[in-house]
């Protein structure tokens, strides 16, 4: 594609003269390659104006830069310059990957809380619907059954519309996105036009540092992601809704427990059943509908109604609202894996003491016969996180089975030990099993109807870190070689 064509929906002046065909659009310079184009980003610790000199000796075709070079660019390499590069990075991808997302079925989330849960739930609803669905969000690039991690919760612009092409390609028809504030600050949402978008909440998160300057700025950056979209659904139990989306141009479809919203929840309560925890609730209003979700948690009430407002813009069918919810989860995140007996047996990403309070308070709502918390904790980690993980396990859990979590450079039975300083704060009773399948094993063998079994710490993560070397640990596969291992049915 020639550099004006892909530029033509930014603002620029051209500073030095040229047409070359492009080849590809770089904001890496260590990926820059002959007929390249290299667009400067300024960061917070790096300017890529900075690397434009070895970019052009790499064959760079042509520079898109927003400040002055310090150098002499030879004749036969195009320069032009725009008041945002990382707008112009963001237009440029969409038109050099034949701006995919208008071949695609598309929803935003964004919000404090709930968006990569909503995710998962609105992908599920789809994929019963017969709408393959690739997601983009905090798990990484996820479609056709494979995950290609990402660096942040909404990827750079280039990222997601080659992810969005290489979707398409893989014969997707739906993308759902998560919409991160620093993701809509930055422009990697441009030149998208989404079919939904749809507001969870909004909490104090990402104040200070790199991030927000304060809560005001946190709430301009989620409420610019409703001025591009053409259908819009917001929690109105939450005040923040009217704020995040006034530039939405149309009327908003409205959910929450109270009267006003559109989508109406009511008569709410825990389940926990055979294995199965989630939480049970009816629909009334734009739907009427009796919902079993396999999520654990009230709140998950919430993310339920904003992924049934989300797909109700498009013709999906009651049933795959229904069986949708009932079985999405989110990898990692109290995940249920399946399992002989009538216990359930959960896999959590819970790694430091406020994550691990919050998921245990939540599961401690269930009135299970025990609750058991397997968990170690990193090595090369300040301690205090050891002290303060053994505490709180041992005040929520009825038993804690210690073990080793990505010990690195350090003794795993040191690991325990220290994890034991805060164990022993509590009454909590507790045993120690430092291999992690053995622990996984000592659970399962252990349990009792109605116990609820947490295997904390790995979550999504596929690896065991020891001595500076990451072996292939999957705690899912564990739990299926265990099975067959001890001829549990």
């Amino acid at each position: 594609m020639k550099l004006y064509d892909l530029l033509k929906h930014v603002s620029y002046t051209v500073v030095q003269d040229g047409d070359p065909v492009i080849s590809d659009v770089i904001y890496d310079s260590r990926k820059v390659e002959e007929g390249t184009v290299f667009v400067c980003l300024k960061g917070y610790t790096s300017d890529g104006h900075r690397y434009a000199q070895p970019a052009v000796e790499k064959g760079a075709a042509a520079l898109v830069i927003s400040d002055d070079l310090d150098f002499a660019v030879p004749e036969n390499v195009a320069v032009v310059k725009t008041a945002d590069t990382r707008l112009a990075l963001a237009l440029m991808s969409a038109e050099h990957f034949g701006n995919p997302a208008e071949e695609l079925m598309t929803v935003a989330i964004t919000g404090t809380k709930g968006k990569t849960t909503t995710t998962a739930m609105i992908a599920e609803i789809f994929e019963q619907a017969g709408i393959k669905t690739g997601t983009i969000g905090t798990l990484g690039i996820v479609y056709g059954g494979n995950t290609y991690k990402t660096d942040n919760t909404t990827p750079e612009s280039y990222e997601i519309q080659k992810a969005l092409r290489a979707m398409i390609d893989a014969g997707c028809k739906a993308m759902v996105i998560e919409a991160s504030s620093i993701g809509l600050k930055h422009s990697r949402l441009a030149g998208m036009t989404f079919d939904a978008a749809v507001f969870t909440n909004f909490s104090d998160d990402h104040i200070g540092g790199v991030e927000h300057k304060d809560m005001a700025e946190y709430l301009y950056c989620k409420s610019l992601l409703f001025r591009q979209c053409r259908k819009a659904a917001a929690n109105c139990d939450d005040p923040a809704w009217r704020d995040i989306t006034k530039d939405f141009a149309g009327d908003i479809l409205t959910y929450g427990f109270s009267e006003q919203a559109q989508l109406r929840a009511k008569n709410d309560r825990l389940l926990s059943e055979n294995g199965f925890i989630g939480v049970h609730f009816e629909t009334e209003g734009l739907k009427t509908l009796s919902l079993d979700v396999g999520v654990p948690g009230k709140f998950n009430a919430y993310n339920a109604l904003a992924a049934i407002c989300a797909v109700s813009f498009f013709d999906i069918p009651d049933k795959a609202i229904i069986d949708g919810l009932k079985i999405a989860h989110v990898q990692g995140r109290v995940e249920p894996v399946s399992v002989p007996g009538s216990y359930s047996l959960l896999i959590d990403y819970a790694h430091n003491a406020l994550s691990m309070e919050n998921v245990l308070t939540t599961l401690r709502q269930y009135n299970p016969n025990r609750l058991i918390t397997m968990f170690g904790a990193g090595g090369n980690r300040p301690k205090v996180r050891r002290f303060e993980m053994g505490e709180t396990s041992g005040r929520l859990s009825d038993l804690s089975v210690i073990t080793e979590d990505n010990s690195r450079f350090e003794d795993v039975m040191d690991i325990i030990e220290d994890i034991k300083t805060g164990l022993h704060k509590t009454d909590g009773k507790y045993v120690v099993v430092p291999k992690r399948k053995e622990a996984i094993r000592y659970c399962m063998l252990n349990a009792e109807d109605g116990d609820i079994i947490v295997l904390a710490g790995k979550g999504h993560e596929d690896y065991q870190e020891i001595k500076g070397v990451k072996y292939h640990m999957d705690e899912r596969e564990l739990i299926r070689e265990i099975i067959e291992e001890e001829k549990l049915s």
